[in-house]
């Protein structure tokens, strides 16, 4: 028997972790198109002769507004554009790639993309860069000269360390599609930390909340694996709220549902429970090493009261981040089957009541 889209029930994530909306939603829902025009990644009388990414009904279901106002629940509006404009550009480098390269297969064209693309993640200051021969190096030449104000130069070399994993692992997904090799389930998980840029993400907590993790527990165990689930939830939720996208309508190989499906003999829907199993493990043991293990650190390691505020207000940034990107997930038209018909939704996981903070962690 063929099972087609409409067979398979998308299980519903839980998150316990009640959405917030940023205020300043209307401000940048009135500008939403004006940079991705400007850029030429949308169509408008600002790029007439490039050819764009979306259409104008492409870019409003995709909902980018809603995605950063829903994340990003606290930032100013300052910082809320920044972090708009990154998610743009991110898109747009997804929508490009899979558009140019992954569906014609072209790997030597998207070699030659990626390498030119490193170009333009410059390593300092004022690097000359080239001119821009397309909207994805327009709009990266662009966020070179805004993503680092003082407050977070620390971050120059670790952020555009994790944009090149992030186009770099678009490379491999088309490789892995071409030859048709599903990954092995254990390589995945770190990969799709990779190809979903996750490794990002710290990056636009901390430039919401204006918080760090203290210096003295940053390179821990227990924050590297708190670290780990934290990006983990993303891009792995992400597989199943896209399945029916890239599996059926991309013929993509790099999803945890195809994964799990290849390498333990599943179902596809058995394969899609237990892509929901792991997701929900993933976020049970970011609340375990919250609950659990920070606060014996956090004493270990002498935290004074403002740098224990300072962690529990980025925690509590972590947790708008993963209720915002679930509420997108599982609200925007991007991730609707493209016959427009919605699968039945399923609980997966026990529920349990929406927190509004998160536990303290002294």
């Amino acid at each position: 028997m063929t099972v087609t889209v409409q067979d398979i029930e998308l299980p519903k994530l839980r998150m316990p972790y009640t959405v917030r909306l940023n205020p300043y939603l209307p401000v940048l829902r009135e500008e939403t198109e004006t940079w991705a025009r400007e850029m030429g990644m949308l169509a408008g009388d600002a790029a007439p002769s490039a050819a764009p990414i979306w259409t104008r009904s492409q870019f409003r279901a995709m909902a980018v507004d809603q995605l950063t106002a829903w994340t990003l629940p606290d930032a100013s509006l300052v910082g809320l554009r920044l972090n708009h404009r990154f998610n743009l550009w991110a898109l747009a480098w997804d929508d490009y790639f899979a558009s140019a390269f992954k569906q014609t297969g072209d790997l030597a064209g998207a070699q030659a993309f990626t390498a030119r693309l490193h170009v333009f993640l410059s390593p300092e200051p004022g690097t000359r860069l080239p001119e821009p021969a397309n909207a994805v190096e327009k709009g990266m030449a662009d966020l070179q000269q805004r993503l680092f104000p003082p407050a977070l130069a620390h971050w120059r070399q670790g952020l555009n360390r994790a944009l090149a994993r992030y186009i770099d692992a678009g490379v491999q997904e088309l490789v892995n599609s071409r030859s048709g090799r599903v990954p092995d389930l254990i390589e995945y998980a770190q990969f799709r930390r990779e190809s979903f840029a996750a490794y990002t993400a710290p990056y636009s907590v901390e430039l919401a909340t204006g918080a760090r993790i203290p210096e003295q527990i940053r390179h821990s165990r227990t924050v590297g694996a708190l670290l780990d689930a934290f990006m983990d939830y993303m891009g792995l939720a992400n597989d199943i709220a896209s399945y029916h996208r890239e599996v059926h309508d991309e013929y993509d190989v790099n999803n945890l549902v195809v994964v799990l499906e290849t390498s333990l003999g599943l179902s596809v829907q058995e394969a899609m429970d237990a892509a929901a199993d792991l997701v929900t493990a993933r976020l049970r043991h970011f609340e375990h090493l919250i609950e659990s293990e920070l606060p014996p650190l956090v004493r270990r390691s002498g935290l004074d009261h403002g740098e224990q505020i300072e962690l529990e207000t980025w925690i509590n940034g972590a947790w708008s981040f993963l209720s915002g990107l679930h509420a997108w997930y599982t609200g925007a038209p991007r991730y609707a089957p493209a016959s427009g018909s919605v699968p039945e939704q399923r609980t997966a996981g026990a529920t349990v009541p929406a927190r509004e903070h998160c536990p303290s962690v002294t």
